[in-house]
C-alpha cells in the first residue's frame, strides 16, 4: 500500500512582526520530457486492463473502461484529427458539458499536437464567437443541435473555422473513420514533438469584467500542478484503505479546476466517471450509482447538501435535532482539528458518544447524499467557511479546501493531510511561493503559473505582468504564523465608505450565500456612509420555507416583502453582522425578486458575481437603501 510523503512545513519569512512570504519545497520531480498526450498511453502499457473511466450505460448502470482501451480510443482520434489535415499548434475548441467525449477529446487533440480550447457550454452567441476569433480556432466540438445551430449562425465572423462536429450526431465516429489508414507512428511522431515547454490549452478567463483573455497553460504547468497535488493529497488519490478511488466528476471542464482534476485521475490511474447533469435528481441518482470515494466540489454544492439535510428534517420535524446534530459535528470537527495541531487531545469520550448516535441519525443521510462512500472532498472556487468545514468533518467527510487562479493551472494553495486549518485555504501546493504584498494583495511564483495571455496577432502567450517575478493575483489574504492563507477578498472589489472604513464583501457575502433562503448577495457601500446588501432567495430553500409558513399561495414578488421572510433573513444577516465590526456590518438589505444569472449578464460561467453589472442594473434599489 503506497505510503504517503513526508511533508516538509511551509518556510515563512516574517517583516514587521507579520508573515509576509511562504514556501514550501515540491514534492514531485519536474518533469523535463514528454507532454499530457503520453499519460493514456504510458497507462496502457503498464496497467493495459485497469480501470480508467465508468461510464454511464443508457438504462443507467455504469461499465468501466480500461487503460488500453482508452488509448486506443485516443489514438483511433489522434489519427482521425491528423487525416482531416489538422497542423500542430492548430487550436480544436470544445464546447459541451462534463462528458466522457470531453476528456476523450482532449487527450487525442494533444496526441495530434494541437492546443484545445474549452467554451463553457452555456456561452451566449457572442461569447463563443469572441473566444473561437481570438484563438482562431479551426475544428470545434460541440455537444448538441442548439450549440450547433449557435455557432452555425456565426460561421461568417470565423472565417479560421473549417469543422464544426456533433457529439451527440456521432462526431467520434467521423473523426475516426477519417482516420483509419493513418499509420499509427504518426500520432507517435506528433507526440515526441511535444514537450513540457509547449503549449497544451489556451483557457479564457470569465472575467467579472471586460473580455475574457486567454490563458496560455503548457503541459509543463498540469505536470508542476497535478502531480505535486496529487503527492500532497495521498489520501484523496491513492489506495490507503480497500476501497479503490474513484470519483465523479460534475463540475465544467471548461473550467481549469475540474480540468486539472480530470487529468490528475488519468495520472495517478484514480477511475474517473462524467456527470453532465447537475439538476438535483439527475446527479443523486448519478452520486448514489458511482459511489465516489471522493469528490470535486465547490461551496455552493455543500451548501446545498446541508441546506437540503436541514429542510428534509424539518420537514420530518426533526429540526431541533437536525440542529443539536449539526453543533455536534462542528464541535467535534473543531477538536479533530485542534488535536491535528497539537492543542487538545481530541474529541472526548462524550464527544464521541454523541457523534456516534448523530452518525446514525444525521451524517449517514448527508453521507449517502454524496453517494455512500465519499470520504473526501476538493473544495475550491470560493472560501467554504469554518462552520460547514467544521460540520462536514464531523459528518464523516473530510473537506480539502483549495484557493487558485486559471493563471495557476488551478489550486495553489490547498489544505494539508492531517493538517487542517478550518477556514483558511491551506498551504502553498509543494513548489509554490506566496507573497503578501504592501496592500495585501496575494503575489505567487511556482512551475504552475501560465505563460502569459493569448496575444491573437502574434499567436504566442504575452509575458504576465509581474512584481520582481511574483504573479499579482487581484486577490487580498494573510498568511498565518504557520503559513497558511485565508483569502479576504478582491482587491478590486474593496469597499471604501464615506468614512473611510475599508470592507472586504467576501466574508459577509460567503456567509449570507449559506443561508437556506439565500441564493446570492452583493455587498455595496463604496464611497456611501454605511455598507448594505442585495439578496436573492433560493428557490428549493424558499419553496420549503413557503410550504413550512403556509405561504404557497404567495408569489416571490409578495413573499419579498413578507414580514416574515424578512425576519429570517435579518436574523441571517445578524448572524453575518457578528463576524465583523460595526463599521462593517449590514446596516440595509433588500431582496430582489429574480436571481442573479449568467444568462442575465449578473454571473460569470463559474458562478462568480458580475459587480459592475449588478451596480448598473439595480442602482435604483442601491440608491433606495441609502434613502435616495
Amino acid at each position: 500500500m503506497p505510503q504517503p510523503p513526508t511533508l516538509t512545513p511551509p518556510r515563512t519569512t516574517v517583516e514587521a512582526d507579520r508573515v509576509r512570504e511562504v514556501s514550501v519545497p515540491p514534492l514531485a520531480p519536474r518533469v523535463t520530457t514528454g507532454s499530457l498526450a503520453d499519460i493514456p498511453f504510458t497507462n496502457a502499457a503498464e496497467a493495459p486492463q485497469q480501470p480508467a473511466f465508468s461510464r454511464k450505460s443508457p438504462d443507467g448502470s455504469w461499465y468501466a473502461t480500461s487503460a488500453g482501451d482508452f488509448a486506443a480510443e485516443v489514438l483511433a482520434m489522434a489519427k482521425g484529427l491528423i487525416a482531416l489535415g489538422l497542423q500542430p499548434g492548430e487550436r480544436v475548441a470544445i464546447m459541451a458539458r462534463t462528458t466522457y467525449e470531453w476528456t476523450l477529446t482532449d487527450f487525442a487533440a494533444w496526441a495530434a499536437g494541437l492546443i484545445t480550447v474549452p467554451v463553457y457550454p452555456t456561452s451566449s452567441a457572442s461569447q463563443a464567437r469572441h473566444i473561437l476569433q481570438d484563438a482562431r480556432v479551426r475544428a470545434c466540438f460541440v455537444e448538441d443541435v442548439e450549440q450547433t445551430r449557435l455557432l452555425s449562425a456565426e460561421r461568417g465572423n470565423l472565417p479560421a473555422l473549417e469543422h464544426l462536429w456533433q457529439f451527440s450526431s456521432g462526431a467520434v465516429s467521423h473523426v475516426v473513420d477519417a482516420g483509419r489508414q493513418v499509420p499509427d507512428a504518426l500520432v507517435a511522431e506528433r507526440r515526441a514533438d511535444l514537450s513540457p515547454q509547449s503549449v497544451a490549452t489556451l483557457i479564457y478567463t470569465s472575467g467579472t469584467t471586460g473580455a475574457p483573455k486567454g490563458c496560455v497553460l503548457t503541459h509543463g504547468n498540469f505536470f508542476a500542478e497535478v502531480d505535486n497535488a496529487i503527492e500532497l493529497l495521498h489520501p484523496v488519490f491513492k489506495s490507503v484503505t480497500s476501497q479503490e478511488p474513484s470519483t465523479l466528476l460534475f463540475l465544467p471542464l471548461s473550467h481549469v479546476f475540474g480540468r486539472m482534476v480530470a487529468i490528475g485521475c488519468l495520472r495517478a490511474r484514480v477511475r474517473l466517471g462524467h456527470a453532465p447533469s447537475i439538476k438535483t435528481d439527475d446527479l443523486l441518482a448519478d452520486l448514489a450509482g458511482f459511489r465516489p470515494t471522493f469528490l470535486l466540489g465547490i461551496p455552493y454544492v455543500l451548501e446545498k447538501v446541508y441546506n437540503t439535510g436541514r429542510a428534509t428534517a424539518e420537514k420530518m420535524g426533526r429540526a431541533s435535532s437536525f440542529d443539536r446534530g449539526a453543533r455536534i459535528a462542528q464541535r467535534y470537527g473543531e477538536a479533530v482539528e485542534a488535536q491535528e495541531h497539537g492543542f487538545g487531545g481530541g474529541p472526548g469520550v462524550g464527544l464521541r458518544a454523541a457523534r456516534g448516535l448523530y452518525d446514525a441519525l444525521i451524517y449517514r443521510r448527508i453521507r449517502a447524499a454524496l453517494g455512500g462512500r465519499c470520504r473526501y472532498v476538493i473544495c475550491g472556487g470560493s472560501p467554504l467557511g469554518h462552520r460547514l468545514a467544521a460540520f462536514f468533518e464531523g459528518a464523516g467527510v473530510t473537506i480539502y479546501e483549495g484557493y487558485g487562479l486559471t493563471e495557476t493551472t488551478a489550486a495553489t494553495t490547498a489544505t494539508p493531510p492531517l493538517k487542517p486549518r478550518l477556514g483558511t485555504v491551506g498551504w502553498p501546493v509543494p513548489g509554490t511561493s506566496l507573497r503578501i504584498a504592501d496592500d495585501g494583495e496575494v503575489l505567487i511564483k511556482g512551475e504552475h503559473v501560465f505563460r502569459g495571455y493569448w496575444d491573437a496577432e502574434s499567436e504566442s502567450a504575452v509575458p504576465h505582468a509581474d512584481t520582481d517575478g511574483w504573479m499579482p493575483t487581484g486577490d487580498l489574504g494573510a498568511l498565518d504564523s504557520e503559513g497558511y492563507l485565508s483569502i479576504t477578498g478582491r482587491k478590486k472589489d474593496l469597499i471604501i465608505t464615506s468614512g473611510g472604513k475599508n470592507v472586504a464583501p467576501a466574508p459577509l457575502e460567503d456567509w449570507l450565500r449559506a443561508h437556506p433562503l439565500v441564493s446570492q448577495c452583493l455587498v455595496v457601500g463604496d464611497n456611501r456612509p454605511y455598507v448594505a446588501a442585495l439578496v436573492t432567495l433560493e428557490p428549493d430553500g424558499l419553496a420549503h420555507w413557503q410550504r413550512m409558513h403556509k405561504k404557497e399561495h404567495l408569489s416571490v414578488a409578495d413573499l419579498v416583502a413578507d414580514e416574515d421572510l424578512l425576519r429570517n433573513l435579518q436574523q441571517a444577516v445578524d448572524e453575518a453582522n457578528s463576524q465583523v465590526s460595526r463599521a462593517e456590518s449590514i446596516r440595509r438589505f433588500v431582496v430582489l425578486p429574480r436571481d442573479f444569472t449568467e444568462e442575465g449578464g449578473h454571473l460569470t460561467p463559474s458562478m462568480k458575481l458580475r459587480r459592475a453589472a449588478i451596480v448598473r442594473d439595480y442602482a435604483d434599489q442601491i440608491d433606495q437603501l441609502y434613502g435616495g
